[in-house]
């Protein structure tokens, strides 16, 4: 039976490629009974009625998933935050870097629009850049306008199937278009009254890209940001600096909060964990012990 990966999801259609070839596929109506919903990005066996028609009969195992967006078997999330309009949260960023990371995908991080900043503002911008970066992520200044940053992003997707995410606003299309102008991909400019950008992508597809040697979605962007799959015990292993030091805490299943000896407690005291990153750790697990119980 041909095999193929799900590169669009449109009313109710699968469309399957298969090396060169696009089928598009129904899914079996026992995926509906099981409440199976195939994703974007799973690799599916079919079966072609024709040279463009089919059905979806299996679905294989998937590496990872994201449910909001809808998108498995991601290789890595590229994060996009602008440096100015809208103007760059760390908040906004470790919430979307623990998403990624309990979803067991690699985050790169990606700030946009660099051309916009004052030399005084740089400087702030870069001391960010040198936090997270020692924390161990990797993490690339752009310009779209300017076309600063697009070519190493460009080889950054090479090779790989990658989910653009961020904030509205923050220029996902237009670094796409950068990388690649023959995409045309809509853009809009931000609402000022607004202070942030309209949504102009309405559906997960994975783009060819890099001469085809990449994959890449345009997603409407997470619509929800709430940790509803994460439980309190395992947020500290999305925090990397946590986790490195969790075996050196006195006690196991330390949460970072009042336990005595915690080495996490001790590394933002002197300096070596950003008090920022610790901070949003903390609103993070109060948010989480907030949450309804699931029934």
């Amino acid at each position: 039976m041909p095999k193929g990966k799900i590169i669009k999801a449109l009313s109710g259609f699968y469309y399957v490629l298969d090396e060169k070839k696009l089928i598009q596929c129904r899914g079996r109506g026992v995926f509906r009974k099981n409440k199976i919903t195939p994703l974007v990005g799973d690799y599916v066996e079919y079966q072609a009625e024709n040279d463009r028609e089919g059905y979806i009969m299996e679905i294989l195992p998937r590496e990872n998933e994201l449910i909001r967006p809808p998108i498995s078997n991601v290789d890595q999330a590229i994060l996009l935050f602008s440096a100015k309009e809208p103007d760059f949260s760390t908040a906004l960023l470790d919430r979307f870097l623990v998403l990624v990371e309990g979803s067991g995908i690699i985050p790169v991080i990606c700030v946009t629009k660099m051309d916009l900043l004052q030399n005084n503002e740089i400087d702030i911008i870069e001391s960010y850049v040198n936090d997270y970066r020692n924390i161990g992520y990797e993490v690339f200044l752009t310009s779209s306008k300017m076309h600063e940053g697009v070519n190493i992003i460009l080889e950054k997707l090479k090779g790989k199937t990658s989910v653009f995410a961020g904030q509205s606003g923050v220029g996902k299309s237009s670094l796409l278009n950068a990388i690649n102008p023959d995409l045309s991909l809509k853009t809009d400019d931000i609402s000022t009254h607004l202070g942030r950008g309209r949504h102009t992508t309405r559906h997960v597809e994975l783009i060819e890209i890099a001469n085809g040697e990449g994959l890449v979605a345009d997603t409407p962007g997470f619509s929800s940001l709430d940790f509803d799959d994460l439980d309190a015990e395992q947020l500290g292993n999305c925090f990397p600096e946590m986790e490195s030091r969790k075996s050196d805490c006195k006690f196991r299943g330390c949460l970072h909060l009042n336990e005595p000896k915690c080495a996490v407690k001790m590394a933002v005291q002197k300096k070596e964990i950003p008090d920022y990153r610790y901070q949003h750790y903390l609103q993070f697990l109060q948010e989480i012990k907030d949450r309804k119980p699931r029934y």
